[in-house]
């Protein structure tokens, strides 16, 4: 049940959910109450407007993105980490398993394996009931890296988790069976505050290694660097609309995650 409202009811608070809410009400009260129909569109208005400028998008998910910058050489560990969210299954007509937006978790944990950082890739993620059968995402990721030619004997498949929180419990249990203490966590930098703190929770040695950087400082740059560029970045946007929910997402998951007392 955790899962399906925990996926649901932050809905509510995404601006295309808050703004879509608005516009109903004000489609019910437009005939009888005009004032609070107009207030309705007004306020629909201008959280698409304010929410959908690339200022505001870009940093926002910056103010997550940059808390965990890896150092220009990231240190050797016992394993790599990698979280799911990353692929997508092999249903028709995809001939095979695809990466998603986040698959650059994927490439970068083969990368960190090419450079020896540690002889053994983690991969946990299942796969959520409602999207339908098929495989695991830890299976989809173990795919993706046999083919990039990572030997499988190196691959370690944890299958059952659902949310970021089962990802830290299964793996630790994995961790202690094994007896490795220090491991390198790969996910995307967006998402990487909110699981670095709940796999250090659990009491693990852990050491960031985010990838799937949204904002970089040339893109910051890019926001102002001439007046034109600069109004042009005020005007609504789809993808900057994308990135301010997925960080806002991130906000709202760490708040919930704290109230479970999983951070």
């Amino acid at each position: 049940m955790f899962l399906y409202l925990s996926k649901l009811l932050p809905l509510f608070f995404y601006p295309l959910g808050l703004a879509s809410l608005s516009l109903v009400v004000a489609l019910i009260t437009l005939r009888k109450h005009p004032r609070i129909a107009t207030t309705a569109i007004v306020l629909s208005l201008i959280l698409l407007l304010f929410c959908s400028n690339g200022w505001v998008a870009k940093y926002l998910v910056r103010s997550l993105e940059w808390q965990n910058i890896p150092p220009a050489q990231l240190p050797n560990a016992e394993a790599i980490v990698v979280l799911g969210g990353a692929t997508k299954s092999a249903f028709p007509p995809r001939p095979s398993v695809d990466l998603s937006e986040q698959g650059d978790r994927v490439i970068y944990a083969a990368q960190l394996y090419r450079q020896k950082k540690a002889p053994f890739i983690i991969l946990s993620g299942g796969r959520v009931d409602w999207r339908g059968s098929g495989s695991s995402e830890s299976a989809d990721m173990a795919d993706i890296l046999t083919s990039l030619g990572i030997p499988s004997e190196a691959l370690i498949q944890e299958p059952d988790s659902l949310n970021t929180y089962e990802n830290a419990v299964n793996v630790k249990k994995i961790l202690e069976s094994r007896g490795i203490r220090q491991v390198l966590l790969v996910t995307s930098a967006l998402h990487m505050p909110r699981s670095l703190k709940i796999f250090q929770r659990q009491g693990m040695d852990i050491i960031p290694a985010p990838t799937d950087f949204l904002v970089s400082e040339g893109e910051l740059q890019e926001l102002g660097n001439t007046p034109k560029a600069a109004i042009l970045n005020l005007l609504p946007d789809t993808y900057n609309l994308h990135q301010f929910t997925s960080a806002l997402k991130e906000y709202i998951g760490s708040f919930i995650y704290w109230l479970r007392g999983w951070l």
